[in-house]
């Protein structure tokens, strides 16, 4: 069988059983273990294997688990709720203003947490309720929360981050911190829209005769409510940075700081901690089921000769490398629509990272768009994760298809931010520099 034919089989049968919506996990580790098989030999196993021993001792690995455990926390901690009042006595008088205090929110919850999940739950429960309650239009305020929950993503510490570094052997640390620019560009533009909106169309976002003037000294009073949070931003962010920690020890570093609020909110205790603990081991559960499938699935994908067909076919087509770019970022978005993220990184970014090297792209400032198009996914529908998240806050009354029109202008402002990241590659690059020279 050529390597074309390979090629083919491989990804139509992938695509076929992706789509008949079976487990991700199973669908790579099964088809892995049938084309070792019947294409290559059965004494070829040991590939599984010895790809299951290299991802279960893989100290970067370790990173993920702390960073989601330190996100369940902190979800039980009372420190969101806090935050959230904080942000409310600050832009609650502002047009727009409850929508601008929820990007804020989502921004420092992706520097603490680095979990889209948690961003879009807790927004969902405490902000949509009140934005609705004061006319805000529904699409509007359920499209902010969605895009913006997503920016855990870029945000350090992002756990998808972390998996494209380990998958596209990266620096942890300079993948991290390459990701905070461009976040907050992206919270930027989504703020910059939300004051448009609010200028153009005022019925969108009314302020509401019941809105009460709030004195200065209980808005410096709220302002408490941010010590913890930078207190772990500072913790975590800045011991990458500064090359103090490894990712892996910032995030064991994160846990502990996760536990001070709860330790003074007096929601520590034994029921608390055991409930995050299970929501630890699922979420990690399943991205390491993920991993050992896809890496299985791409290992037999390279051995067969898939990667060096593609390279092949990449170095013949007589194009500019911007459209080569442009047609990879395209499917990434595409794949968003249709698959899991966590398996899009880790099918894609091994066959992905030679094209790049060969074209001569930077791998991190690539990674950073890689990014921006997971976070495009997130929100596409139909199999958009944010859009399941929000699903489970909405009102009676809302629909999925209000959603599904709010998170449209988001879209769009996604694909700007990621236009932007790709004509300045600066913005993206040079924080990692400047860490590197240290």
């Amino acid at each position: 069988m050529t390597p074309n034919t390979i090629l083919l089989l491989m990804f139509g049968s992938l695509t076929l059983f992706m789509l008949s919506g079976l487990p991700i996990a199973f669908v790579l580790g099964g088809l892995s273990l049938l084309f070792i098989v019947t294409l290559w030999e059965p004494s070829a196993v040991i590939v599984l294997v010895l790809q299951i021993y290299d991802t279960m001792k893989s100290e970067a690995l370790l990173a993920i688990p702390l960073f989601i455990l330190m996100a369940c926390i902190l979800q039980r901690s009372g420190v969101i709720e806090a935050l959230y009042k904080a942000m409310e006595l600050w832009f609650g008088r502002l047009r727009g203003g409850l929508a601008i205090g929820t990007v804020i929110i989502c921004v420092v919850m992706a520097a603490m947490t680095g979990v889209v999940g948690a961003a879009v739950t807790a927004m969902g429960i405490l902000a949509l309720p009140e934005m609705l309650r004061r006319g805000y239009k529904p699409e509007l305020a359920l499209g902010t929360i969605c895009a913006s929950g997503t920016l855990g993503i870029l945000i350090p510490p992002s756990v998808l981050t972390i998996v494209y570094a380990v998958t596209a052997q990266v620096s942890i640390g300079q993948m991290l911190i390459a990701g905070l620019v461009p976040g907050l560009i992206l919270a930027a533009l989504y703020i910059a829209y939300i004051v448009v909106v609010g200028w153009l169309k005022p019925e969108w976002v009314p302020l509401g005769p019941s809105t009460r003037q709030v004195p200065w000294r209980d808005k410096i009073v709220a302002l408490k409510a941010l010590l913890f949070p930078s207190m772990l931003i500072v913790l975590i962010l800045g011991s990458i940075f500064f090359g103090i920690a490894t990712p892996t020890e910032s995030a064991a570093v994160g846990v502990a700081g996760a536990i001070i609020p709860a330790l003074f909110k007096r929601k520590l205790n034994l029921p608390m901690l055991s409930q995050a603990g299970v929501d630890t081991l699922k979420a990690t559960s399943m991205i390491l089921w993920i991993t050992l499938g896809a890496k299985a699935y791409v290992a037999i994908f390279t051995g067969l000769g898939g990667a060096d067909t593609l390279l092949e076919f990449i170095k013949g087509m007589e194009v500019n490398r911007w459209w080569i770019l442009a047609a990879m970022m395209l499917l990434l978005i595409f794949l968003g629509t249709v698959l899991d993220e966590l398996g899009i990184i880790l099918l894609t970014v091994p066959v992905f990272l030679p094209i790049v090297r060969l074209l001569g792209f930077d791998e991190i400032w690539f990674g950073v768009l890689y990014a921006i198009t997971i976070q495009m996914g997130y929100i596409s529908p139909p199999f958009g994760y944010t859009l399941f998240y929000i699903k489970g806050t909405l009102p009676k009354h809302i629909g999925m298809g209000a959603v599904y029109k709010g998170i449209i202008p988001f879209f769009f402002l996604q694909f700007v931010g990621l236009l932007i990241c790709a004509a300045f590659p600066d913005l993206i690059t040079w924080l990692p520099k400047l860490m590197a020279s240290r």
